[in-house]
């Protein structure tokens, strides 16, 4: 395995809610990422990532513990991480010497006290230093609850103290009352200037962490970006990016919604300029590391937690097994990381836990997480197939073809909730009540091709019960 002299750096940019094909190097999305480029010209672009779990909680709690879904301990953005369960942010601080530090919104536990500072007891987690805030528009909604509640969390206290917290308040009141279909569709412009934007505030309090950062330390930042997470409301300059002249987008796939003629449209230039904007901020990171003389020694990873349907097969949001939902990003530059030809086979980010433990001169362990650093040396990938799963529904997927067990697409919006889906007997008889589903990805999602395939479905069947075994 290839060594450098001494630990690197490691900068994690985490977007919430971004699909594998919107990068600008993808010929079918013209999105602009021209930053995101600037890592796959000097590093490797995986294009068929997956994550472990398709919405916020679980599949951050999967990266943190190095478990799969159904052994992270947390089936739901409901639940919270279990407090006595090791991270990788304790591991890297308290075994590698790491000053361990994180920035943006906090997705592991829903309940947890940031206080106004954002780091109020975030030693328990394996931070050093940290300036978390809550998801996208949760202290705002608690506002909105409860008028007399001010802020609690060093965001909405910046808003305040800019007198822009009534207009953002008043702003996420509005979609709320909207209804969650129109609320869905919504693509006005937020209040916000662009330099309170949510995720130039996360950016600014990035990179003052890396310049408070202790000399003589390797240190680990994740910087947790707010977007391109739904709702869609960019700011006023943003909302022209992709309408001045108006840019065209793939129409979404199979989408049988009923919403006004333009609307998928006016909601993919949205996303493409909240991507876009986070490309700017990854921007700002690579320059200042390149000002500090940092830049080649540090291990840069870009990804996303779960990707977005964008109405693809009639769904918005995440917690489908579709590939739109379940596909991230995921680019990795830096020491030891081959400069080469994009990478087709499937990966999973759940082995991003193992990867950042590896460069740190640390095992693993005894965890589901496997180390990419021999691929990302120019090695083959650590899997064959690759699993993800959320409340009742697993899937295994070996790059070609996808079995899915358990899914219900009537019920894909409460599935991760029903209590039968937390439990694992409960949760394997309703994948038995429910039919098999096989996929030939690159060719459709649209068709079940399981009775055709009875050779393929038994592989990934047997592949898919190892896993749930502990045993894949």
């Amino acid at each position: 395995m290839p060594e450098t002299a001494t630990e690197p750096n490691i900068l994690f940019l985490f977007t919430d809610e971004q699909r594998p094909d919107w990068l600008g190097p993808d010929p079918e999305v013209p999105v602009r990422t021209p930053n995101v480029e600037r890592l796959v010209d000097r590093g490797t672009w995986f294009r068929d990532a997956v994550c472990p779990s398709p919405v916020c909680n679980p599949s951050r709690a999967c990266l943190a513990s190095g478990y799969e879904y159904d052994r992270c301990g947390v089936p739901g953005n409901s639940v919270d991480y279990p407090p006595n369960r090791t991270t990788y942010y304790e591991r890297l601080r308290d075994e590698a010497g790491y000053h361990v530090m994180g920035t943006g919104k906090w997705d592991i536990t829903s309940g947890f006290p940031l206080g106004l500072s954002g780091n109020r007891n975030c030693e328990q987690w394996g931070f050093s230093d940290a300036r978390f805030i809550p998801a996208k528009g949760q202290t705002v909604r608690r506002i909105i609850d409860d008028p007399n509640d001010g802020p609690r969390d060093p965001y909405t206290a910046y808003l305040d103290e800019r007198g822009s917290l009534d207009d953002i308040v008043e702003d996420y009141e509005r979609r709320r009352a909207a209804g969650n279909t129109t609320k869905w569709i919504a693509t006005y412009p937020t209040p916000l200037d662009q330099e309170e934007y949510y995720d130039e505030w996360i950016t600014r309090a990035g990179l003052d962490l890396i310049d408070d950062a202790p000399e003589d330390e390797p240190w680990f930042l994740e910087v947790n970006f707010q977007n391109p997470h739904f709702t869609w409301d960019v700011t006023e300059e943003m909302h022209g990016w992709y309408r001045d002249p108006p840019v065209e987008f793939p129409d979404p796939v199979d989408c049988d919604l009923s919403v006004p003629p333009g609307t998928h449209q006016e909601i993919r230039r949205n996303y493409a300029a909240m991507v876009e904007h986070i490309d700017r901020c990854v921007g700002r990171f690579l320059d200042e590391l390149e000002a500090r003389g940092e830049l080649e020694d540090t291990l840069i990873v870009f990804s996303s937690d779960h990707g977005e349907m964008l109405g693809d097969h009639g769904q918005w949001q995440k917690l489908s097994p579709l590939q739109a939902s379940v596909g991230v990003p995921l680019v990795v530059a830096g020491p030891d990381v081959a400069d080469r030809d994009p990478v087709d086979d499937p990966v999973t980010i759940l082995d991003l836990h193992a990867t950042f433990l590896d460069y740190a001169g640390l095992d693993a362990g005894d965890v589901d997480s496997r180390s990419m650093r021999d691929c990302l040396a120019g090695g083959d990938t650590p899997r064959d197939v690759v699993y993800s799963g959320l409340g009742s529904w697993r899937l295994a997927y070996d790059g070609r073809y996808k079995l899915i067990e358990g899914y219900e697409p009537d019920h894909r919006y409460a599935g991760q909730f029903e209590p039968m889906a937390v439990e694992p007997e409960n949760g394997r008889r309703r994948r038995a009540e429910r039919p098999r589903i096989l996929h030939d990805v690159p060719e459709s999602e649209s068709e079940n091709l399981a009775d055709e395939n009875p050779g393929i479905v038994d592989r990934l069947a047997a592949d898919l019960d190892a896993f749930l075994d502990g045993r894949a």
